[in-house]
């Protein structure tokens, strides 16, 4: 089937998943109730199977999609008994001011923040200039051309917080090399190279706490829930050395497993200098950008440690001081435009609607139906760790935005945590799993970064996979390792 007609048969279905999602809506609402889930407990599991069918099939926009869970929480929340007093209704004010306490949330703010500074470096093209910096220094040989591929998803994770912009920033440059050496688009080596690229996104969306939206996600339930802060240099302790160990796996995954045309390309060394010549001298607005961007990883990197400010305001102050006249990169409309809002927005609902899970009682309800038959209370941690982590790779494959995986699962992960053995580190078990959700190596559509790179026509579907399976498997069995020895040497376990 040709691409346009499979999207039209896409576009052809999406009245039926809408339909889907409302019927199953209303069957989980008015299931009968023995009394052991709260009234507002099964109507926010009832939004939940809503959202997870239109978040899975892109029925809808999520921005849309955000609109319509907004007003499906004010609405059944409203007219629903509260928790702590079943005979009285919480009422639509009160549902609506729950509905949208996901914008008053400080992850949402950094999240925000975040995306500010990713249009920064794009609209300085700093980011194009360090990619190219760092590919003109590793050679023109194939081999060395994918080690640089991953060094630059390396560097740009530490100032690039959005992993859809470290892709789009990296992608450009290594199919111009491509066709540098006359090889066509859907080339052997333009899928090394563009496949090798996305997924060091993901696995440093794992390394660094900022690279992604969905590790705000979850510090943001931890936060609530725990009342325990992960600072940006602690979960660079955790998470670096996994991710460091996997980009060297991916290296030598790809070179096996994808075999280029050529193992030199002569024309991209021309190709980097002439796009290099074209971006000029460092301009003042990139200068001022390097300063902030240098400055803004210091106070991350010693947050709570020579500082008492944490992350988001930080990330908040540094976005200010670039907005400033003079002083700043950019104005307000020249960044207005490159910010997508839509992205804010769900955000904010997916927090949202996790928060309501955990204070309705839905998820516990939901974690014992879907945990508590397999025994993991009183199985050792590290199986409770492999099974756990093979649910959450399955049911990843049905997911496009690893944002909206992490509002589902950890409200649920969360509560899994509360029923283990108590010599097991709560926060530690939910923080693993928030690795695993950013372990989008399987399909092109696991994650927003491998569908632009798979916009391109560089790879199919089966070249992707065969880079992802020997990825999550590798990944799985470091989960365990891990957890068996550096994360409980280091505390986290």
């Amino acid at each position: 089937m040709s691409a346009p007609k499979q999207e039209a048969t896409k576009r052809n279905l999406k009245p039926l998943w809408i339909a889907l999602a409302f019927a199953l809506l209303i069957i989980i609402t008015f299931l009968p109730n023995d009394g052991d889930l709260p009234l507002a407990g099964q109507r926010s599991l009832a939004i939940l199977a809503f959202a997870v069918i239109l978040w899975v099939t892109e029925a809808v926009s999520y921005p849309v999609s955000s609109a319509m869970i907004i007003a499906l929480v004010t609405v059944l929340l409203g007219l629903a008994p509260t928790i702590d007093d079943p005979t009285t209704q919480l009422g639509t004010a009160g549902a609506l001011k729950l509905a949208l306490s996901g914008f008053s949330n400080s992850a949402v703010a950094l999240v925000a923040a975040a995306l500010f500074l990713a249009a920064a470096m794009q609209l300085t093209n700093l980011h194009k200039r360090l990619a190219l910096w760092i590919l003109s220094l590793v050679g023109t040989k194939t081999k060395a051309i994918v080690f640089g591929a991953i060094l630059v998803s390396i560097a740009l994770a530490f100032f690039v917080p959005s992993a859809t912009a470290r892709a789009g920033a990296v992608v450009p440059i290594l199919l111009g090399m491509v066709a540098a050496f006359g090889l066509p688009r859907d080339s052997r080596l333009a899928a090394l190279l563009v496949i090798t690229s996305v997924q060091a996104v993901s696995i440093w969306n794992i390394g660094i706490k900022t690279a992604a939206a969905q590790n705000m996600v979850a510090l943001n339930f931890i936060q609530e829930q725990f009342n325990v802060n992960v600072s940006w240099g602690a979960w660079l302790l955790y998470a670096a050395p996994f991710s460091i160990i996997m980009s060297v796996v991916l290296f030598f995954v790809m070179i096996m497993l994808i075999k280029p045309e050529t193992s030199n390309i002569e024309g991209g060394k021309e190709v980097i200098k002439k796009q290099l010549e074209e971006l000029g001298p460092l301009k003042g607005p990139e200068i001022r950008l390097i300063i902030t961007s240098v400055i803004l990883l210091f106070f991350w990197a010693t947050e709570g440690r020579l500082h008492p400010f944490d992350t988001t305001t930080v990330t908040i102050i540094a976005i200010a001081i670039l907005l400033l006249p003079k002083i700043g990169v950019y104005t307000w409309k020249e960044v207005e435009p490159h910010i997508p809002w839509g992205t804010i927005i769900v955000f904010a609902v997916g927090i949202m609607l996790g928060t309501v899970l955990l204070n309705t009682e839905g998820a516990s309800w939901l974690s014992d139906k879907v945990f508590g038959s397999l025994g993991l209370d009183s199985m050792p941690i590290l199986a409770t760790i492999a099974l756990v982590t093979l649910f959450n790779i399955l049911i990843h494959l049905g997911f496009a935005s690893a944002t909206s995986l992490a509002s589902a699962l950890i409200p649920v992960f969360i509560v899994l945590a509360s029923t283990l053995t108590a010599n097991v580190d709560q926060v530690g078990f939910v923080i693993v799993q928030q690795f695993v959700i950013s372990f989008g190596f399987l399909l092109p559509i696991s994650a927003p970064q491998n569908m632009l790179a798979y916009g391109t026509g560089a790879f199919t579907t089966k070249d992707f996979l065969k880079s992802g399976i020997p990825l999550t498997i590798v990944g799985f069995i470091l989960i365990l390792l891990f957890s068996a020895t550096y994360w409980k040497w280091v505390g986290l376990l």
